[in-house]
């Protein structure tokens, strides 16, 4: 049913998880500039609109002036200093979001070219459910997968067995 359509396997698994949880008559806020999923979501009907690119750390007034009933955020959380401000500021009732979850076995990412492609936090499973109930949401789903590569070593073989990507589905809580 997907074959060919997702040019990354954390595309289809994220795409499985949002379709299983998100109806397409819902409009979605992605926090983040458009990007390819972006394009794969509104190629498989729906309707989203992003974030513009200001530094949601500092600027949260997209989300609050949004009237998107379900807010994405699908690896976004980890570059943010301050992630529990842009949760506690979503109006939205649902929220799909996703993160590359910490590697005991590699650093934290961090671009050598681009001072804004880094990560500031690394979270494992726990600490990212811990985060989303502190900022009022409730999980009802969650999944998670690894990314193995065809790449020789002993890292490339821990990717084989080790979670790499954390995805949760929650709903604010009353």
């Amino acid at each position: 049913m997907y074959e060919g359509q997702f040019p990354h396997k954390r595309y289809k698994h994220t795409y499985q998880f949002l379709e299983r949880h998100i109806s397409k008559s819902e409009i979605i806020l992605d926090l983040g500039v458009a990007n390819p999923f972006t394009g794969i979501m509104t190629k498989n009907g729906y309707k989203v609109e992003n974030t513009s690119g200001e530094d949601l750390d500092l600027d949260t007034s997209t989300i609050e002036n949004s009237n998107a009933s379900v807010v994405t955020a699908f690896e976004i959380f980890e570059h943010l200093l301050s992630p529990l401000t842009v949760l506690k500021s979503i109006k939205a009732d649902k929220l799909v979001a996703s993160i590359p979850m910490r590697l005991w076995f590699s650093p934290a990412y961090r671009s050598k070219t681009d001072k804004w492609d880094r990560h500031y936090h690394e979270f494992e499973d726990w600490q990212f459910d811990w985060l989303l109930e502190k900022a009022g949401w409730k999980i009802i789903d969650r999944e998670k997968w690894t990314n193995p590569t065809k790449k020789i070593g002993i890292r490339p073989i821990l990717r084989w067995f080790t979670p790499r990507y954390y995805i949760v589905y929650a709903e604010r809580m009353k």
